[in-house]
């Protein structure tokens, strides 16, 4: 079960059929159906999702059936009940913090309102909330979630397997008439993959949460900061493949029915763009595993790539600088293209790596250090340490 909607399916479903048995015999209800109703608010696909969560859920739950009890007290179910009941639940849950949980709030009192009649039987909806607020975080507490770093993983080496086989149609195109419909079209898939950055950062969010509070991961924080520097560098790179693409179409523009570039020149960046290509995955691999065998095999793929693309790119640009000297028409495109190449073999340095990241560990620690450092202070004036300084 390593698809993230699978296991939370089986997980709520497995958590509100408990919550319902417990239920049942505890609440003199015949059918306690707020149990299994707040058991799938509380159980999410996360540990640390669930703990930050649940209070908000629960709390949100809870002052839903409240409101509904005071309004059952008075008056049945109407249209002007029901639009009165929604109006004080949306507003009295500004007021208790839930946050984005507002809505829950006028959707649990108008669950209960519907089924409850009698001021005797709604205070049993919130013995059902509480009892299935109680099995949804024991549940979560005793069959802990998975850890989603695989998944994360698995998205990142998507998003840089696309980026490489994009460069790869661009390389494919630079000896030939490239119309300008096509080469847009390559653009186009560039902004694709721009915007498909939005779901692997949800992916790695998803991952960052099940690392932290997991008692089975004890390099968290490290395992955190890997994956959200590596995305946050192939962000980059896919924005340049983005430029370069805009570059390539300008580029088009100008030539016509006439090759992008001469022969020579279109092989050398061709091959270019193929090392360039096997550098994203290279490293992608090896932000995705670093902590198995094959993140050293990646690493020694990557430097293999960064050298041989390094090569290619000193080539290609004595090359375009001859024909630029002979045709200097359109020396700022190629200019342009060469300085896209070199943002993305910069950032994928390994030593660029390393440092970015050892600055992320420094500023990750220092956030720590000050963290226990106030909270030391607060447990400190708590003791009345602080008042016996002062005594003295």
């Amino acid at each position: 079960m390593r698809d993230p909607v699978v296991h939370l399916t089986i997980r709520a479903t497995l958590a509100a059929t408990l919550a319902y048995a417990v239920a049942t015999q505890l609440s003199s209800e015949p059918a306690p159906l707020t149990a299994p109703l707040t058991a799938l608010l509380v159980v999410q696909v996360t540990l640390y999702s669930t703990l930050t969560t649940s209070i908000r859920r629960v709390n949100s739950v809870v002052v839903g059936v409240v409101i509904a009890i005071g309004f059952s007290s008075v008056m049945g179910l109407s249209w002007w009940s029901l639009g009165l009941i929604i109006l004080a639940s949306l507003t009295i849950g500004q007021f208790v913090r839930v946050d984005e949980f507002v809505n829950e709030v006028a959707i649990s009192a108008m669950l209960v309102l519907g089924v409850t009649r009698l001021a005797s039987q709604a205070w049993d909806r919130v013995l059902e909330t509480i009892i299935g607020a109680g099995v949804g975080l024991l549940f979560n507490l005793l069959f802990a979630p998975p850890v989603w770093v695989d998944t994360a993983g698995e998205s990142i080496e998507d998003l840089a397997r696309r980026a490489r086989h994009l460069l790869l149609q661009i390389g494919d195109e630079l000896g030939s008439p490239t119309p300008v419909a096509r080469a847009a079209a390559r653009l186009h898939e560039a902004r694709a993959l721009d915007q498909a950055i939005a779901d692997v950062d949800a992916a790695l969010r998803q991952a960052e949460d099940s690392l932290r509070l997991n008692p089975r991961i004890s390099e968290g924080m490290l395992s955190r900061l890997v994956l959200r520097t590596g995305l946050d560098t192939l962000e980059i790179c896919v924005v340049v493949v983005r430029v370069l693409a805009r570059s390539l179409t300008d580029l088009a523009k100008r030539r016509g029915d006439e090759p992008l570039f001469p022969h020579d020149v279109a092989l050398a960046l061709e091959e270019l763009l193929a090392h360039l290509g096997g550098a994203l995955v290279s490293f992608a691999v090896l932000v995705s595993s670093q902590v198995s065998r094959s993140a050293e095999e990646a690493e020694a793929r990557l430097a293999a790539e960064l050298s041989a693309a390094w090569t290619c790119r000193e080539r290609a640009a004595d090359m375009l600088l001859r024909r630029v000297q002979e045709h200097p028409e359109a020396w700022q495109l190629h200019g342009s293209l060469l300085a896209e190449v070199d943002r993305i073999l910069d950032e994928l340095d390994l030593e660029h790596r390393s440092r970015r990241l050892m600055e992320e560990l420094d500023r990750a620690s220092v956030a720590n250090r000050e963290r226990f450092t106030a909270f030391g202070r607060l447990r400190g004036f708590l003791r009345g340490e602080g008042l016996r300084r002062r005594d003295r």
